[in-house]
């Protein structure tokens, strides 16, 4: 399984192995990682899910969808070019060693 780093608005790291197929979403809340609320439980519907996805794992991660786009530009935090929705990114192989910076706000 690979291991994804996420690292908190306060600088904090937490390291986990994350189950292939799932979202980063589900790894994060499953993992109790503080940050990510993800108040619409994974449906693109809320924003508050927003990270900062490591730009080296771009290809990986695959393109940012229209959907997830409009949802990008309503998140509390500012967006980026590394912004994701992490409930639309699925864990495979090709993530392990990945970092995931959680936003002071969601």
């Amino acid at each position: 399984m690979p291991t994804i780093t996420f690292i908190t608005a306060e600088g904090k790291q937490h390291a986990v192995t994350a189950e292939i197929g799932r979202s980063v979403m589900e790894i994060a809340l499953e993992k109790s990682i503080p940050g990510v609320v993800a108040e619409c439980n994974g449906s693109a519907a809320c924003a508050t899910c927003h990270c900062y996805f490591d730009p080296a794992f771009t290809e990986a991660i695959g393109p940012v969808g229209e959907h997830e786009s409009d949802m990008l530009d309503f998140t509390a935090a500012p967006r980026r070019p590394e912004s994701r929705l992490s409930c639309q990114v699925r864990v495979v192989d090709t993530l392990d060693g990945m970092t995931v910076r959680i936003p002071a706000m969601q």
